[in-house]
């Protein structure tokens, strides 16, 4: 897959996914932004990629912010001119009883996972048409099809993001800019070694899913060559979401 020369913009991009997927696409030779809250983190994961070879700069952003939005598709266009892939990937999570989670936290669940999806589709869709196209890619989780309890707001900002994901294809056509999403599952970003057998064999893969797994789907997804492939959510779970489980 070729990308060198293309500039990719990856949201929540300091750690976990997120850096890896910006990682990722530098070793393909991608021009990077990461675009990212915690500036200690965003430095890193600069730091990371460029001494590797890789080429990366940190733009500081908060998603659930439109003017922060705004501003980072501004700096990019002043310093690449444009954009070829941008990834939502920023999310933040709490899980509370319905009884007892804020309409202050419920808020900011949304708008930090789901309102920026629009924001940053939209204000990267502006400078893509104006150079032909690209692709966005926004992350779910499979938590948009399957619940464990007290996690209403983070359920509803990834259920939302598919909804989003093929009404913002749907938008985006004629301008030659597909837009899909991706729904890990178990995707471990800590210490792989500290996971148990139990956890592996929950899934059909017999194994927890790695970050690097989430950033060959964006890559394949965005590849020039996947212009047919548009609207669409790819799960990435090891199975797990299909997995009929009996008491014995």
């Amino acid at each position: 897959m070729n990308y060198k020369g293309k500039v990719v913009v990856v949201t929540g991009s300091g750690k976990g996914i997120g850096r890896c997927i910006a990682q990722t696409y530098a070793s393909h030779e991608a021009r990077v932004v990461i675009a990212e809250k915690e500036e200690s983190f965003g430095i890193e994961t600069e730091s990371l990629i460029k001494n590797s070879g890789g080429k990366a700069v940190f733009v500081p952003t908060d998603v659930s912010r439109p003017y922060d939005v705004e501003q980072l598709m501004e700096r990019v266009r002043e310093i690449y001119g444009y954009i070829d892939v941008l990834i939502n990937n920023a999310g933040v999570s709490k899980f509370l009883s319905p009884y007892e989670l804020t309409i202050e936290q419920w808020d900011n669940i949304i708008n930090t996972n789901l309102r920026s999806v629009f924001i940053s589709s939209r204000e990267a869709a502006k400078i893509m048409r104006e150079n032909g196209g690209g692709s966005i890619v926004n992350i779910s989780s499979t938590r948009a099809f399957m619940s464990e309890e007290n996690s209403e707001a983070y359920a509803a900002s990834k259920g939302g993001i598919i909804a989003l994901t093929h009404a913002l294809a749907a938008s985006f056509s004629d301008d030659n800019i597909q837009v899909n999403s991706i729904s890990p599952g178990w995707i471990a970003t800590e210490k792989y070694s500290d996971l148990r057998e139990i956890d592996h064999l929950q899934h059909w893969s017999k194994r927890v899913g790695k970050p690097e797994d989430i950033a060959r789907a964006c890559l394949y997804l965005t590849n020039e060559g996947n212009d047919f492939i548009t609207g669409t959510n790819i799960v990435i779970d090891g199975g797990m979401t299909k997995k009929m489980t009996y008491e014995e």
